[in-house]
Order: structure tokens, then sequence, then C-alpha cells
């Protein structure tokens, strides 16, 4: 008998919402009571009735008032307290009208939740909200305290959730009926008669709206239709959890709306990431980057339907076995990594960096310091050959692949022997760590080479054979203490080459002015 009873109340649903929903989108067409694809994230391209919250509504009642018939005829108790009754249409009248003014007239974001709130606090006083949670009270019931604060945010939650998603054809009212179906199977198992009673009456105005809303959609959702669909399995979901398992009550909820909690989630995420107003529209939704990947609008449907599907099937799996949370999490967190990674949101490619570099930070001490190092040997260091071991040792350390001489310099140093360094076909000599990478640098620093006085020695450039791998050091570091270091080795070097190169050849004045006159200007 109770079986009848549903599938009694799931088919007038269906057929209640298709006459309806037909019916009202001829009357909104003959009216003129469309909206045209104002907004740049809208994605439809005429304009549309966006009045289907009300076939909804309208089936979801007149289905449910069905249902409260069910006891006298059949004798099958499904009685709900009344004050509970209230609670739940009370308030999802209150979200119902709240979507319908803002579909006909703008709502504020802050008047939204504000009255959202409202409903959410007039359903806990109903006696439907969040009563026990044992991952804070074991085994306790919570007070107002807590337990009202989570429920309000619980309802802003999955009812926004909602409303986000829906923003292609037949995409909200699609992902809401596989989440309805879950709320449906769970309040079986409770169980819960009445709740399930709402809730496939709920699957099935959703299932005959979709024949009017799937792409090519002739009728939207609108604000009216997703905020309510979003806030009725926020209190079918509250409903069906007062007496079950605490994995039936925190768990499997929150995996099968789980399509639009990442999606809400991620629109808070990169909005903050990106210093954009949290209640501000964008084109970044999951649906819209779908959209850029190249996908059609039924294909991001169809593809997303399936994310959603998904979802649902593994928060039914902790139904046959609590014990599967940690695999079940695990999985769905392996794929939300790699759907982001798919999507290629740029605001969190960002935070991955901001991450490495934060891990990578203390390697970076490490090179600063060596640089410092550097910097304390170059200042006592008199002689060429002991300058490029000391630039070799602590350039190959952090990171660079060699080092390179400008012409100038070039001509000064060649006599020195120092074997391993190259001369380019510029006249510029250059040192590579590796003997096989001796060609040209992707990458080069180039540091201006000074004395005291502001002449110009010459240019030196530090080496990287390739990008992959960051450069972990402070380029300030080096520009302004190393360079400084370097600039007075390279004078002190040059005037200790000179020397000896007059000591070698006594009385040859051209080689010494030719010396002297390479050191004084690049």
């Amino acid at each position: 008998m109770i079986i009848s009873c549903y599938l009694l109340v799931f088919v007038s649903s269906i057929v209640l919402s298709l006459a309806f929903t037909g019916w009202l989108r001829d009357f909104a067409n003959a009216r003129g009571w469309v909206a045209p694809p104002e907004l740049d994230r809208h994605v439809h391209t005429k304009s549309i009735p966006r009045l289907g919250g009300v076939a909804i509504f309208g089936s979801f009642v007149a289905a449910a008032g069905l249902a409260t018939l069910l006891p006298k005829l059949t004798g099958v108790a499904l009685a709900l307290p009344a004050r509970t009754a209230f609670s739940i249409f009370g308030s999802a009248f209150i979200i119902f009208l709240l979507g319908l003014y803002d579909d006909v007239r703008v709502v504020g974001p802050y008047w939204k939740c504000g009255i959202q709130t409202l409903a959410a606090v007039l359903l806990y006083a109903g006696g439907v909200g969040v009563h026990r949670l044992d991952l804070i009270s074991s085994g306790r019931t919570l007070g107002a305290v807590a337990g009202l604060p989570l429920t309000v945010f619980w309802v802003l939650l999955i009812t926004n959730a909602f409303n986000l998603i829906d923003g292609l054809d037949g995409l909200a009212a699609g992902s809401a009926f596989f989440s309805t179906v879950v709320v449906f199977v769970t309040s079986l198992l409770t169980p819960n008669a009445m709740v399930t009673l709402l809730a496939i009456a709920l699957a099935g105005a959703i299932l005959g709206f979709l024949r009017f809303n799937f792409h090519p959609a002739s009728i939207f959702l609108g604000d009216s239709g997703s905020m309510f669909i979003g806030f009725m399995l926020a209190a079918l979901a509250l409903a069906g959890s007062e007496k079950a398992p605490t994995m039936i009550a925190v768990a499997i909820p929150v995996i099968a709306f789980g399509f639009p909690i990442l999606d809400v989630a991620l629109a808070i995420s990169r909005r903050f990431l990106s210093g954009k107003p949290l209640f501000r529209g964008d084109r970044d939704h999951i649906h819209h980057k779908l959209l850029k990947r190249g996908l059609s609008q039924r294909g991001a449907v169809l593809v997303l339907y399936c994310v959603t599907s998904c979802f649902a099937l593994l928060s039914l799996v902790l139904l046959h076995d609590a014990a599967m949370i940690a695999v079940v999490l695990a999985v769905i967190g392996i794929g939300i990594v790699l759907g982001v990674q798919y999507l290629g949101y740029v605001e969190f490619s960002e935070l991955q960096d901001v991450l490495r570099r934060t891990a990578e930070r203390k390697h970076a001490i490490a090179n600063n310091v060596e640089v410092r190092r550097a910097v304390e040997a170059l200042n006592s260091c008199t002689d060429f050959v002991r300058m490029c071991a000391i630039l070799r040792n602590t350039l190959h350390s952090i990171g660079f692949d060699g080092f390179r001489l400008g012409r100038n310099l070039g001509e000064t140093f060649s006599g020195t022997p120092f074997s391993p360094m190259q001369r380019t076909a510029d006249g510029e000599l250059q040192l590579f760590w590796d003997d096989a990478g001796t060609g040209e640098s992707v990458w080069e620093l180039r540091l201006e080479l000074n004395t005291d006085s502001h002449h110009r020695l010459g240019h030196f450039s530090l080496l990287r054979k390739g990008v992959e791998s960051p450069l972990l050091v402070d380029c300030n570091l080096l520009s302004c203490e190393f360079r400084s270091a370097l600039s007075g080795a390279v004078l002190r070097a040059m005037n200790g080459h000179r020397s000896s190169v007059r000591r070698a050849a006594p009385g040859n004045g051209a080689a010494a002015a030719k010396v002297a006159s390479a050191s004084s200007s690049d």
C-alpha cells in the first residue's frame, strides 16, 4: 500500500508539472513576460520566460496536498506534526516569494541573505534543523546556540548553491533531481514516510519541468524555482535525518549535494583570491568553464549530470557501509583536484604557486646565505682565478648554470690561465658547469660592474639553461650587495693582472697601455 502511495504521488506530480509548465510557458510568452539575454554571463540568445519556479511550486504543492489526504484514504500513517509542516511549507513559501520577486524586480544580495536567514530561523523554530552532530557533541542534543547557526548555514549554502548553478538549460533542475533521489532513498531507510512522499513529489515536479527546460529550453527556472528547490532539499535533508545515524544525517546530504556545494566553494574561493566582490556574478562557474573548453550547452550539462550522479552514488555507498567514508572522501578529493586542474582556474594556479613558494622558502633562505658568504669572500678576493672559483661554487649551488664576462672583461683577462673558460665569437668569456651545455643560454641576468667612482668596468651575466624550476634567490641581493662585491673583486683582479703583465714584460709600454685602456672602457 505504501509503495502505491509513493507511485501515485510521483506520477501525479509529473503530470501536474507537465500540464502546468506548458500552460505557464505559453501564457508568459503571450503576455511578454520573458527575460532577454541582458547580462554578460547569460548564455541564451533569445528572450525566454523565467517563471518556471511557479510551475514547480504549484505542482509540488498540489502533489503534497494529495499526500496529506493519503492517510484518510489508505489508513497509512503519514502524518507530519502540524508545527513541523507549517515551518517547512511556511518558510518554503517565503523563499518562493523572494525568488519570484527577484525574477520580476532585482533584490540585492544582502536582502536575499537576510530573508533566507529568516526562513531558516522559522524552519528551526518548527523543529527542523541541526539538533545533533556527533562531531561537536557526541550523543548529546545541540542547543540553539550551536544548532541554529548550523541550520542557517546549511539552508543558506544549499539554497544559494542551486541558485548559482542555474546557468545552463536543465542544469540546476537535473542536478536537483539526482539529489532529490538520494533524499528519497535515505528517508526510506530512516524511515520517514512523510518526508519520503514530499521528496518524491518534488522529484516528480522537477522531472516534469525538465521536459521544457532541457536544451533548448523554452522556459527557465528563475530564482523562484532554483531557490525553492534548493531550500526544499535543505529542509527535507534536515527533516529526514532527525532520527538517522550520524553518517546519514551529515555525510550523505553533504556528498549528495556535492556538485552545487563545490561550485559555491570554488566561486567564493576564486573571487576572494582575485579580490572581487563575493556576491557579484561572473562567467567562471564550472559550467562556464566547460563551455570555454569547447563543449556545447547540451554536452556541458550532460557532463555535469554525470558528475552529480557520481556524487549521488558515492553518498549511497555509505548507506551500505559507513566504514567506506575514507575511500569515498579520497575518491571525491582526487576527482575535485583533477577537475579543477582541467578547468584551468588561474586563481588556483596562483595559489598553488604561493604554497609552493612558501614550501621552498627554506631553500631560498639557504641560497641567500650562500650569496652573502660569496659577498664576504669576494670582498677579500684579489686574483681572477680565485674569483672564478668563488663564483662557480656559489652560482652552481643556487641554481645558475654558468656565467659570462663581457667583451671588455674578456679581453682584459684573456691571458689568465683558467682553462674551463671559453671564448665566444663576440670576444666574451663564459663558463658552464655542465661540459655538454656550452650552447646559448635561455635566460641571463646581466649586472653592470662599476668602480666606487662610477666608472664602468664591464658587464657580468649569470646564465641559466632552463626555466623549469624557479630561481630561489633574492634578485635584489644579487643586483646590490653581490654586484658591489663582485665589482670590487674584478677591479682588484684587473689591477693584479696589470701588474703581472708589467712584471712579465718590463718596458713593454704598449702592452701595459692596452690593459689599462681595457680596464677603463666597455
